[in-house]
C-alpha cells in the first residue's frame, strides 16, 4: 500500500530527498549480492528539472525506479513531501522509454486512463484528456489508436496522460531514447514548454549529455559500478531555451566539462577492475 502524500508546503525539506540508499541484487551464479547502487544521497527541490547521467549499467533507471515506489531499496529511503515512499503514487507519475500506451484504446481513452482509475467523472475526464491532448498537438487525433500514430506521437500519448493525472513530480525513464534525432530534438522543446507552463518537478534519466544540458537545471552524474552519486553541476543557461541554446559557446563549454569529468570515470572504473 502506497504511502500518504501530504499537500505542497506540508515540508520544510526538499521535494524529493534520497538517504542512504543501497541497492543489491542476488544472482543465481554467485552467492554474492550485486551492489548496484551504493551509499545514494541525494536532494530535488521543487519544480527543479534535474537531468541524471551516467554510462550504461551504472544504475540510473534504478534509481528511478525507487524513487516511484516501484522497486524498494535494500537499504536507506526516499521521502516526498515528508513522506517516506513505500510504494506507487499517483502523486509521482512515470514515463518509460518503451511506450506504455494500450492498444486496444484510443489516444483520449489513454490519456483518460488513470482518471478513471480514479473514479473522475466521465464529463470531467473528457474534459482534462482533450486538453492535454491539444497541448501536446494531438486534438486531431484523438480517436485514433496507437497503431495509427508514429513513436514521437506515441510518446506524446506517454506525456499527456502522466499529466492528465496531473502529478507532483514526474519521473521520465530516457523517454526519447528510441527516437529519430529530428523527433527527439522536437519533443525536448515541447516538453520544456510544457515543463514551463507547469513546474512539476523532474528526474529525468538520460544517457545523451546534449539532452540533460538543455532540458535541466542541474545535471547529476552518476558513475558506476556500484552507482554513486559523482558530482552535481548547475545549468544556468537563460530560459527559455531554443535551438541557438544548442549552438551557444556556453552549451559546448558546459558539454566539454560534462564529457570530461564522465571519461575520467570511466577511466578511474577501468583501473579499478
Amino acid at each position: 500500500m502506497s504511502a500518504s502524500v501530504p499537500a505542497k508546503g506540508a515540508s520544510n525539506g526538499p521535494e524529493i530527498s534520497i538517504e542512504g540508499v543501497w541497492q543489491r541484487f542476488q544472482r543465481l551464479e554467485s552467492s554474492t549480492p550485486f551492489v548496484a547502487l551504493q551509499d545514494i544521497n541525494l536532494s530535488i527541490a521543487e519544480r527543479r528539472f534535474v537531468a541524471i547521467v551516467g554510462s550504461s549499467g551504472c544504475g540510473k533507471s534504478t534509481l528511478l525506479r525507487i524513487i516511484a515506489g516501484l522497486v524498494r531499496p535494500t537499504q536507506g529511503r526516499v521521502i516526498h513531501c515528508g513522506e517516506v515512499v513505500q510504494g506507487p503514487h499517483r502523486s509521482r507519475g512515470f514515463v518509460f522509454q518503451a511506450d506504455a500506451v494500450f492498444p486496444w484504446l484510443t489516444v483520449r481513452q489513454n490519456v483518460e486512463f488513470g482518471l478513471r482509475s480514479r473514479g473522475v467523472e466521465r464529463s470531467e475526464r473528457r474534459r482534462i484528456a482533450d486538453h492535454w491532448c491539444g497541448v501536446v498537438g494531438l486534438a486531431e487525433s484523438a480517436d485514433a489508436y496507437p497503431r495509427e500514430l508514429s513513436g514521437g506521437m506515441r510518446k506524446r500519448v506517454d506525456l499527456a496522460r502522466v499529466y492528465a493525472n496531473d502529478p507532483d513530480v514526474l519521473l521520465m525513464d530516457e523517454p526519447f531514447g528510441a527516437l529519430d534525432a529530428q523527433t527527439k530534438e522536437r519533443l525536448q522543446g515541447e516538453l520544456l514548454g510544457i515543463w514551463g507552463e507547469s513546474k512539476k518537478t523532474v528526474a529525468f534519466v538520460t544517457h545523451d549529455v546534449d539532452e540533460a544540458i538543455f532540458l535541466a537545471d542541474e545535471v547529476v552524474i552518476m558513475s558506476s559500478r556500484p552507482g554513486q552519486i559523482a558530482a552535481r553541476i548547475p545549468v544556468d543557461l537563460p530560459r527559455p531555451r531554443t535551438e541557438d541554446t544548442r549552438i551557444s559557446d556556453e552549451f559546448a563549454e558546459r558539454r566539454r566539462s560534462i564529457r570530461k569529468l564522465m571519461r575520467e570515470l570511466d577511466q578511474q572504473h577501468g583501473a579499478a577492475r
